[in-house]
């Protein structure tokens, strides 16, 4: 199944983003350790969200969490460390994304994890107990999620954690999310230097808490802003909040040089053009890689030569986005170059599109979500497998209907 897409002249209108879901499958990790004491309010209704939910409330032998990244490694954690004997697998793809630093680590902590097929990565075997805990040291140059799992599960260990965090920090915002999250629920939790985490033995206490929208979905409204022709557009989008916790709320920041204007209003922001356009685009997204496809292929269709960096982690996500990305704007006519594994480049020079270009998806919501606005420059822009959405946000296609947009579905 494919979409085809044509945008509309004009932008005006209101749009109900998804929770954050990285908040949402915080929240349910610490909730489920403190004994489900928290009244949590406006959970995520994505897939990641209800493949958490399912395997929290319902202990089976095989835990199944499909494409879903974070359950994988906050799961991998919370039942290494609880009364929990299990399978933990996925898909075909989450078979082949690296987990083993997760696994050694916890290894290390007295944790009883083996590996079920190929050694480093899922399906995991996980017979649970409370860990012994102490110190630990992790690089910070992969996933951001590996130190999150760990602090999480940290208060209950019996010696609480000292986790040691070695080299660039990617990702350093959704540690401090997690960070500020513990800490509203009780968790005794500080930091020694900005390479230091100290998690003392505590529990988490109850309380209710209301999941903010996500400013990861709030992105691909960036993006339409910036591409709609024209300056009189404008897109409000509610729950947002200018002192989010999201690392991602520095999107209204990374689209100020694309001509998008942030206004802050009472628990809304609104989006309209604004400011001129930089000739040429740089940013280093180490601490918003779930940004780099938008802004990218903003980039690429507003035809501005750009230089992006921070984007190593990007290979292990749903897909090799950086392999995606190049593959599908050569469709558009734009050709990236790749530099060490963590880096796009493009000079601004367009070459001929294809006449009815055809997006595919890698089984990754963002490449849908970030291809689906460039039907503002290309006509005939059709979507492959669009359901992938589902994933972070369930709703995106129906709001680009309410928004305006005109979906074929063929």
């Amino acid at each position: 199944m494919h979409y085809t897409l044509r945008a509309p002249d004009h932008i005006d209108t209101v749009i109900q983003l998804p929770s954050s879901k990285s908040i949402s499958n915080r929240v349910l990790i610490m909730n489920q350790l403190s004994g489900s004491k928290m009244q949590l309010d406006n959970l995520s209704d994505c897939d990641d969200t209800r493949v958490m939910l399912k395997a929290l409330n319902n202990r089976s032998e095989i835990t199944d969490i499909h494409a879903a990244g974070t359950a994988m490694r906050f799961l991998t954690a919370y039942y290494a460390s609880t009364d929990n004997r299990t399978i933990l697998t996925g898909t075909e793809r989450m078979k082949h994304r690296p987990i083993s630093i997760l696994v050694e680590t916890l290894q290390g902590l007295g944790a009883d994890i083996q590996y079920m097929g190929e050694k480093g990565f899922p399906p995991l075997r996980i017979s649970g107990r409370r860990l012994a805990g102490g110190e630990t040291t992790l690089p910070g140059n992969v996933s951001s999620q590996y130190i999150s799992a760990l602090m999480m599960i940290a208060p209950y260990m019996e010696n609480g954690l000292k986790i040691h965090i070695e080299g660039d920090i990617t990702s350093q915002s959704y540690i401090v999310l997690t960070m500020e999250l513990m800490k509203q629920f009780g968790a005794k939790i500080s930091q020694e230097d900005d390479r230091t985490i100290n998690i003392q033995p505590s529990t988490y206490t109850g309380g209710a808490f209301t999941v903010e929208s996500d400013w990861s979905a709030a992105s691909y409204w960036y993006e339409i802003v910036a591409l709609a022709p024209g300056s009189n557009h404008s897109v409000e989008l509610p729950h947002l909040h200018h002192d989010s916790l999201q690392g991602d709320s520095q999107v209204s920041r990374l689209f100020e040089p694309l001509g998008v204007r942030t206004t802050y209003r009472d628990n809304a922001v609104r989006l309209s053009k604004g400011g001129a356009r930089c000739e040429t685009y740089e940013a280093d997204l180490s601490n918003q890689p779930d940004l780099a496809q938008t802004i990218v292929v903003t980039c690429a269709m507003l035809k501005i030569p750009f230089h992006i960096t921070g984007l190593q982690t990007l290979r292990i996500k749903e897909t090799d986005r950086i392999k995606a990305l190049v593959t599908e704007l050569r469709k558009l006519g734009v050709n990236l170059q790749k530099k060490n594994g963590d880096t796009l480049i493009w000079n601004g020079k367009t070459e001929t599109p294809e006449a009815s270009p055809m997006i595919d998806t890698y089984e990754d919501h963002r490449m849908a979500m970030a291809f689906a606005p460039c039907a503002f420059s290309h006509e005939r822009l059709s979507i492959n497998n669009p359901e992938v959405v589902s994933k972070s946000y369930p709703r995106f296609w129906k709001d680009l209907l309410h928004a305006g947009f005109t979906i074929l579905n063929e």
